[in-house]
């Protein structure tokens, strides 16, 4: 039995205080913090409830953008009408993601926020050498078993992937997270692991997520989430790609193309020379095939991860051309 002090907050200032304590975790949904709790990876001394703060559970939609709570769930999100309208990849990413029951208590907070599947960071007692838990005590991925592991943005010291969608989808999008003491892009907010893998994110203590913002742009209105997995429902992505289109008058002529990965990097991963590759180019199945293998620039494999490499430019250019219309 773990012992730990709870807290209901009443309060974002009350909720901010309480969480620069040693020991503090929040709780929103709790799907994540449950499971790192029965796997003794998280190991609470102050467990604080955010649940019942007002305000964070909007969802807001107009000509200028989105807002979303933190204490959104992702089911209502998804199921939003205008999100599904003008922000079709947050809503696919968000529906392909866990289970309908999850979805029903994960908050979008917590959803950004969740922990690597990595099973040598989830399995302290077999593997007790973990930089992301024991900072310095080395990594048990490298030379291990790596499927499920990253290609892009690793480090010798952290090979662990990053599994969620939705912040595929966002990144994309170019969105904002919204904290109590600052805005921050979604591209500067998640950390790859360097020499520091125990830090995810620039969150610092006591910093808590109260919303997301997402701007109304074409973009945004034509974009689309592709998820490739091993099994078609609640399961985490093989590789997957969010990509947000804006195609020129004649309907044909890339005028701006973000693209976003996901399952196969230790963060979000912003596709840039995908990107650059063809603003400006005719959109064709050919072209857009030859720009996605720029998607894997500077990809390491470790062993049993390397089919990714090989996966994911198809990937890309199956979502490039469904956004496109062509498939």
């Amino acid at each position: 039995m773990m012992n730990f002090d709870y807290s209901r907050a009443t309060s974002l200032e009350q909720a901010a205080t309480l969480a620069r304590r040693p020991g503090a975790m929040l709780l929103a949904g709790g799907t994540t913090l449950l499971d790192l709790a029965k796997c003794e990876v998280a190991r609470p001394e102050t467990v604080i409830d955010l649940t019942r703060l007002p305000d964070l559970d909007m969802i807001t939609v107009g000509e200028n953008g989105a807002m979303i709570g933190a204490l959104a769930t992702m089911s209502r999100v998804a199921d939003d009408p205008s999100i599904r309208q003008h922000f079709p990849a947050i809503a696919e990413s968000l529906l392909l993601a866990a289970s309908g029951q999850l979805r029903n208590m994960a908050t979008i907070g917590g959803n950004l926020l969740q922990r690597t599947r990595c099973p040598y960071f989830r399995d302290p007692a077999g593997f007790p050498a973990c930089n992301k838990r024991n900072p310095g005590s080395g990594c048990s991925a490298i030379g291990g078993i790596t499927r499920d592991h990253a290609v892009l943005g690793t480090s010798d010291h952290c090979i662990a992937l990053y599994p969620g969608d939705l912040a595929v989808a966002l990144t994309a999008l170019g969105a904002a997270i919204q904290t109590t003491t600052r805005t921050i892009p979604i591209e500067e907010f998640f950390l790859t692991p360097d020499a520091t893998p125990e830090r995810e994110t620039i969150l610092e203590p006591g910093e808590i997520i109260t919303s997301v913002a997402v701007r109304a742009t074409p973009l945004a209105a034509n974009s689309t989430y592709l998820k490739v997995r091993d099994r078609q429902s609640y399961e985490f992505a093989a590789a997957s790609t969010a990509v947000g289109l804006d195609l020129e008058a004649d309907g044909v002529t890339i005028r701006d193309i973000r693209v976003a990965l996901g399952g196969v990097a230790t963060k979000p991963w912003r596709a840039t020379a995908v990107e650059d590759a063809l603003r400006g180019r005719r959109l064709d199945e050919g072209t857009v095939r030859e720009a996605s293998l720029a998607a894997v620039d500077g990809a390491t494999s470790h062993g049993g991860n390397a089919y990714k490499i090989e996966l994911v430019p198809r990937v890309v250019a199956r979502a490039i051309l469904k956004a496109g219309g062509i498939q």
